[in-house]
């Protein structure tokens, strides 16, 4: 077995190890294994591919704070970073790992006085942590001297390139010295990333963790199968089962947003929404709020939520699923982190389970189906909550007399049967929490009996001397999927139809189209117009008017007519 590596193993000074003990940490993160020797001994740029919330801050923190030199005179290391939120973390989390090395840090961002940031620049400044606009402004202001910048650090650099800061970080990248050392960290790598590094870092080496490892195992990532129009009655159903519920609900438009924060504020949860209409000053008192737990749900689209860093997060939900993997591996990068578990959590519609199967597979990760809790589960464990609510706080109070309260007591008691006026002051107090009727019946859809199937066209027939049953060993042989998943097997002369899940479609298809080298593959999605028998003669034929433009017959085919049909 694999010994574990510790802080310790990593080449860190003792100073900054101490500092590290002080937190709490000993073992590494796997990108912070991967990097920190590398940025410590190493003197090639690097690209470090992690997800938010794998300690990618401590990856690049710890080698800086070892490194610099306190009040050199000159900013020594710049990091780039998407918000003003990410900036201020960056900036908190590096001052929370220096120690007693006086390294000056400071972050530098839009919607702060820039009176304020040009005193600051001037006292002097080793860190700065800031977002490339507002750094782009100084460099233009000549308020901020990158001459003789040691590093350059892109934090969450996708999400910059994704926000639109492209032409702010090339120019910030061509006025700094050509001497830095570049650090670029990335939980996906499109092709602008790859731009970046190839103009801009020369030698460069990728460190990424293992593709299994981009969603975190602390995550558990489940899926519910349900209409659009019984999500919200799922969510609060989530939401009450749990002892202590503290998430983000991620949904794709500011006016789904809002309509979700309105629904749940009007049934009495501690809601806010965050999206791209919010003020500035009413997001960071949003934020607050959240971090502060006087908001235990806040619900918000993909770029609001940018840069938001809560290490305790229970849930993600995803009220509407994102449209790509990456979104999805950002989202519930939000829970799970710091060594807390987490909890991912999926609404699933039919027409969007095709987009969920693509992620699963894009994104290479487990997703469980379960089941919606019933009402009465929701109502049992509410009950079993509230009793052991009032148990300890009368344990608490046994040996406290209030005089006030006794006379109270006494005189209720006097009423009726205990049992009775017990009964009676729980059903005053808590009669709407165990209220079955607040729940509305959620319809229940198995996908696999209720359309999760499509069919596919094989470009192989009896021409081929194809049966059904070569047909089936050709996918199997070629995915990997089993027989058993393959059904309704159809083969005619020129080519055949096979019918399979919409998961197993996915796989099937990506396979083929993979092995056909740039020609078109030889299975892919059925067309509507011929789709087999159901659509054609009793005997298999195909109609006359699935000769139609856009079918799977090439025009050859359609001029010749030169086909043998036989009945099965």
């Amino acid at each position: 077995m694999e010994e574990k590596l510790k802080f310790d193993d990593l080449g860190l000074s003792e100073s900054t190890l101490e500092g590290i003990r002080k937190k709490g940490f000993e073992e590494p993160s796997p990108i912070q294994a991967k990097t920190i020797p590398h940025l410590l001994k190493g003197d090639k740029n690097i690209i470090g591919q992690a997800q938010t919330g794998t300690g990618k801050t401590a990856a690049f923190g710890l080698p800086l704070i070892d490194r610099l030199t306190p009040d050199a005179g000159r900013v020594q290391a710049l990091i780039l970073a998407p918000t003003r939120e990410l900036a201020v973390q960056v900036c908190e989390e590096i001052n929370s790992l220096k120690g007693t090395k006086k390294l000056q840090i400071a972050p530098i961002y839009g919607g702060q006085s820039y009176g304020e940031q040009f005193r600051r620049l001037k006292r002097g400044v080793d860190i700065i942590v800031g977002t490339p606009g507002r750094i782009q402004d100084h460099i233009d202001k000549g308020s901020l001297n990158l001459s003789r910048l040691e590093w350059l650090i892109l934090d969450e650099a996708d999400e910059m390139l994704n926000m639109g800061f492209v032409e702010d970080i090339e120019r910030i990248l061509e006025s700094v010295s050509d001497t830095k050392r570049m650090v670029l960290f990335s939980a996906t790598m499109p092709p602008a990333i790859l731009n970046i590094a190839g103009k801009y870092m020369g030698d460069y080496e990728v460190l990424a963790v293992k593709k299994e490892q981009l969603t975190t195992n602390l995550t558990e990532q489940i899926y519910y199968e349900l209409a659009e129009r019984d999500k919200f009655e799922a969510l609060c159903r989530i939401v009450d089962i749990e002892d202590d519920f503290y998430g983000i609900v991620f949904c794709r438009t500011k006016i789904r947003t809002d309509e979700v924060v309105e629904r749940l504020i009007n049934r009495g949860y501690d809601a806010a929404a965050l999206h791209g209409d919010i003020s500035q000053n009413m997001r960071e008192r949003i934020l607050a709020q959240f971090k502060e737990k006087r908001i235990n749900i806040l619900v918000a689209t993909d770029v609001a939520a940018r840069g938001i860093d809560v290490t305790n997060l229970t849930h993600v939900i995803n009220y509407s699923l994102p449209q790509d993997p990456e979104s999805y591996v950002h989202r519930i990068g939000r829970t799970g982190r710091a060594g807390q578990e987490g909890t991912a959590i999926t609404f699933v519609t039919h027409s969007e389970y095709r987009l969920l199967v693509r992620i699963k597979r894009m994104a290479n990760t487990t997703i469980t189906k379960k089941s919606i809790p019933e009402v009465k589960d929701v109502i049992d464990i509410k009950r079993e909550r509230i009793i052991n609510d009032l148990t300890e706080t009368i344990q608490g109070n046994l040996e406290k007399t209030n005089e006030h309260y006794d006379e109270m007591a006494r005189t209720l008691l006097e009423q009726a049967d205990p049992e009775q006026v017990v009964s009676s002051l729980l059903k005053y107090s808590f009669k709407q929490d165990l209220d079955e009727s607040r729940y509305k019946e959620i319809k229940k859809i198995n996908m696999n009996k209720d359309g999760n199937r499509t069919r596919l066209f094989v470009a192989k027939g009896r021409k081929d001397d194809m049966g059904a049953r070569d047909v089936v060993a050709l996918i199997k042989n070629k995915t990997g999927i089993p027989d058993s998943r393959i059904d309704d097997v159809q083969v005619f002369e020129m080519f055949s139809f096979i019918t399979v899940s919409f998961e197993d479609a996915e796989q099937i298809i990506d396979v083929f189209r993979k092995s056909g080298r740039g020609h078109r593959p030889m299975v892919e999605k059925a067309k509507p117009s011929a789709g087999g028998p159901r659509q054609g003669h009793q005997d298999g034929r195909p109609r006359r008017d699935s000769f139609k433009q856009g079918s799977h017959f090439n025009h050859s085919q359609r001029k010749s007519r030169k086909y043998k049909y036989s009945k099965k």
